[in-house]
């Protein structure tokens, strides 16, 4: 068991690359949180500390060599971070060699398939937030959704989906193709997957030949998706438009400016705009300044605080080869459901992975809120516009659409 030094956290977060953005998100956020957690005291009395190593492109080796050093060099109790999209569970052998707790927010159904292969060597291994593939479904609820209710009425039934290269995007893209049929839409054909830099004007006027009431974009990264959405609106379609989770981003506000204006975006783990949500992005934006971004922030401040309370439960924390202290934080954080200010993180027995609502269940109070967003321009943050009970403002229909 660890002696009766600081504790040590690691954190394997892309602070160069195409998501350092996020990354530096994911640094402040766990930075907060230890800083909160050591104000009450620590750890039943121990100060936390945190050791932040880089992940890069985030491919399997760089993940993977940063969990090895984190667990030898730094001897971390537990390693909590964002995503980082690549490795493909690779980094969970090193951890789950070591025995020690992994909370991440990767949003990869393969980690079900991963935790589920084998329970009792993965039994530290937590995603914080649900996998990609609810998404896709949670998409085409939110638009029966729209429809069922009569905020919307779409011309038609038709849905146009396209995708990036990655894993991520296009389990995203097959799990709304999956579920549309299911709730009375039509697909224009199967989901189109291309390369980040394609010409998206050439891409966009296939598209247009089918003339969908919907498009969605599953391609995630932030300064990706302003190029797709500038050149979309060289000449827009007369549909909805999704983009993917990196629409969120200040960045992409920035480069799209008023443009942006009626897109649509979501996340699985964000930040209700309820009084926990508000408070704490005051206090974020306050710490980080203006220009950070508090929905992705608190993913790993969520995650340390849950840590935290599974630790104190289960009597103390583990260093790398302590087993059984190990095994009971995780016993905790499964017994143990925490009210975040993103929403109830409630882990599923199974899958050690955050139940998403309304996609899998429809007690807001046992499940991380999927959350709609439509964003207002650069100058405005973007508005909740779902699920019920966290709507802050109505749907609008976009400037775009006649």
């Amino acid at each position: 068991m660890a002696g009766a030094g600081p504790i040590t956290i690691g954190s394997m977060v892309p602070l160069t690359g195409s998501s350092a953005n996020d990354g530096r998100e994911f640094r402040n956020g766990l930075t907060m949180a230890v800083e909160e957690v050591n104000a009450r005291g620590g750890i039943l009395g121990r100060s936390l500390q945190a050791v932040f190593l880089d992940t890069g492109n985030q491919t399997a080796r760089e993940v993977v060599r940063a969990a090895r050093q984190l667990i030898s060099q730094h001897r971390v109790s537990a390693i909590i971070n964002g995503y980082n999209i690549g490795p493909q569970n690779a980094e969970y052998e090193p951890i789950a060699d070591a025995g020690i707790i992994y909370m991440h927010h990767n949003t990869l159904v393969q980690h079900h398939d991963t935790v589920a292969s084998d329970p009792r060597r993965y039994f530290g291994c937590f995603m914080s937030d649900p996998a990609e593939y609810w998404y896709g479904q949670g998409f085409i609820k939110f638009l029966s959704w729209l429809r069922d209710t009569d905020r919307w009425r779409p011309r038609n039934r038709r849905i146009a989906i396209l995708s990036g290269p990655k894993p991520y995007s296009i389990v995203i893209a097959n799990a709304m193709a999956g579920s549309a049929t299911r709730f009375g839409w039509e697909l224009t054909g199967p989901p189109q997957i291309h390369p980040i830099n394609s010409d998206w004007g050439s891409i966009l006027d296939q598209v247009r030949t089918h003339d969908p009431a919907v498009l969605a974009m599953t391609h995630f990264h932030a300064g990706d998706l302003a190029r797709f959405h500038l050149q979309f609106m060289e000449r827009p379609l007369n549909a909805l438009l999704y983009l993917q989770y990196g629409a969120l981003h200040r960045v992409f506000s920035e480069l799209t400016g008023e443009s942006a204006r009626g897109v649509i975006t979501c996340t699985v783990i964000g930040l209700p705009r309820d009084e926990l949500g508000r408070k704490f992005a005051a206090r974020y934006r306050a710490t980080f300044g203006p220009q950070s971004t508090p929905e992705i922030g608190c993913q790993p401040y969520c995650s340390l605080h849950h840590y935290a309370i599974a630790a104190a439960v289960a009597g103390g924390v583990g260093e790398p080869g302590d087993v059984e202290i190990n095994r009971r934080i995780a016993k905790s954080l499964l017994e143990i459901p925490y009210r975040s200010v993103a929403g109830m993180i409630r882990y599923h027995p199974d899958w050690q992975a955050a139940v998403p609502y309304p996609d899998a269940t429809q007690d807001p109070s046992l499940g991380l809120p999927h959350l709609f967003y439509q964003l207002r321009g650069p100058e405005e943050p973007a508005a909740l516009i779902a699920p019920e009970p966290f709507i802050e403002q109505p749907f609008e229909l976009p400037p775009w659409i006649g």
